[in-house]
């Protein structure tokens, strides 16, 4: 079985660095919302988009960090080109920095997610295909069946190249503005996008999974392909239930909120059902990696609970464009994706220091204060965006008037963002200093057998 590539290492490092970081430019913002005029050398112009690029950079560091550490294992054989990985995690150095760089000066250029100047979405397209070539040619030195996960990664990784270049369609020159096509194709490029992210994610779920109960069945079963399949069918539809404003067919929109919520319930089912196999010493020995998905497990149930309560056409009349949207994408991003990416995390920390890499108190701490606080901020956006939405609609009042009337939840929602940033800078810090041991030692990573690869 092959050592870690340290690169992918390094990959998960900078994807945490990365989350720090906007979660810092996020509480920022937040606390800028409140406070107009509060830290003015970045003001809001600026805090948001580098907020939401970096939780960005976030999913994806550390989710193709999670590829090109557990391919490999699961294949039974080193990356087919390591070189190409470092070349990978150069050119997204160079991109980070660029991006930050361009923000600072108040450069910009681009659209939603990708707001920075367009020139350097070309540095994304070139590190992405040499990821998708170096996938591919590592996973089919595997002889049998592929499982679920690697097939949601294969998607994942060809659909995120597809869908990017479609989001950059608009740079493509036409003969006619039409503004109703533009927004369709923009909207459906950045629901796609989040569909190949949540391919990777959930592949990196079952693996996680896989490799803490030692069974192989969950992958190969018919509920993870079943899984596959809704998130396919997610990635490619999803998208619809975003475009209000623009006309498109009714069922379109019924399918996409149909799939979206089935992908969910399938997810939490394994997670669950992954969860009552385990024995006593699988939950000693990766105790923070399982508390994790068991968090997962829970704020798919919250944040499905919320997303079909707005998909109802005469709630959604209150809710759309308000902060109960902005809630809805905060349980995804963080308490979903976050809390599997911290899974992955902590399991590889588990490989590289033993269990006791990850029992160290403000850990325990961290997590706590992470979903704790999660759950206070994500409830204030939720009345923020009731209060908003009620008095849009049923009455007279100016917008200020009722912004005035909203400012309390919008401070609650600041003041808990302070104890959600404590528990990810806990977290980070010491997930930061194990990831990098390896690079303040001479001896060689230990290797995980505690399954087989997938082909044996």
């Amino acid at each position: 079985m092959p050592a870690i590539d340290r690169s992918a290492l390094l990959f998960l490092v900078f994807g945490v660095v990365s989350l720090w970081l906007g979660a810092f430019f996020g509480l920022l913002g937040a606390w800028q919302q409140v406070m107009p005029g509060l830290f003015d050398v970045i003001p809001f112009v600026k805090s948001r988009p580098l907020h939401v690029s970096l939780v960005i950079s976030w999913i994806f560091m550390v989710a193709v960090g999670g590829v090109y550490h557990y391919l490999p294992l699961l294949v039974g054989r080193p990356m087919h080109s390591p070189r190409l990985v470092r070349v990978h995690l150069f050119l997204w150095m160079i991109l980070g920095l660029a991006v930050l760089g361009s923000y600072m000066l108040g450069r910009f250029g681009g659209r939603e997610y990708w707001e920075f100047p367009p020139a350097l979405g070309g540095l994304i397209a070139v590190s992405w295909f040499l990821l998708v070539y170096n996938f591919f040619r590592t996973a089919m030195q595997g002889r049998g069946p592929w499982p679920a996960y690697l097939w949601m990664w294969a998607t994942g990784v060809v659909f995120f190249l597809l869908t990017f270049l479609e989001a950059y369609s608009w740079l493509w020159p036409r003969d006619d503005a039409n503004v109703v096509r533009d927004l369709t194709v923009q909207w459906k490029a950045y629901g796609a996008l989040t569909g190949s992210w949540n391919m990777l994610v959930y592949g990196l779920a079952l693996v996680v999974m896989e490799r803490i109960s030692g069974v192989t069945e969950y992958a190969r079963s018919r509920t993870a392909f079943l899984l596959y399949a809704l998130g396919f069918t997610n990635l490619l539809f999803g998208w619809a239930h975003h475009i209000y404003p623009v006309p498109s067919a009714p069922w379109l929109r019924y399918l996409a909120y149909g799939v979206s919520m089935t992908e969910w319930i399938l997810l939490a089912r394994m997670i669950r059902h992954w969860r009552h196999t385990l024995d006593g010493a699988q939950r000693h020995q990766h105790v923070l990696a399982a508390h994790f998905l068991y968090a997962s497990e829970a704020w798919v149930f919250l944040n499905l609970g919320l997303a079909l309560l707005i998909s109802i056409p005469a709630i959604n009349l209150f809710t759309h464009g308000t902060h109960i949207t902005v809630a809805h994408a905060m349980g995804s991003t963080i308490g979903i994706n976050t809390m599997i990416l911290f899974a992955a995390i902590f399991h590889t920390v588990d490989r590289v220091h033993g269990d006791t890499g990850t029992r160290v108190q403000y850990v325990r701490l961290g997590f706590w204060l992470l979903n704790g606080g999660l759950v206070l901020f994500w409830l204030s956006l939720i009345g923020a965006g009731m209060i908003k939405g009620w008095y849009t609609l049923m009455s007279d009042l100016s917008f200020q008037d009722i912004m005035v009337m909203v400012r309390p939840f919008l401070m609650s929602f600041a003041a808990w963002g302070i104890v959600l940033f404590v528990g990810i800078t806990l977290l980070a810090v010491h997930a930061s200093w194990a990831l990098l041991g390896p690079f303040l030692r001479s001896r060689p990573v230990p290797v995980d057998r505690s399954t087989e690869a997938y082909n044996r």
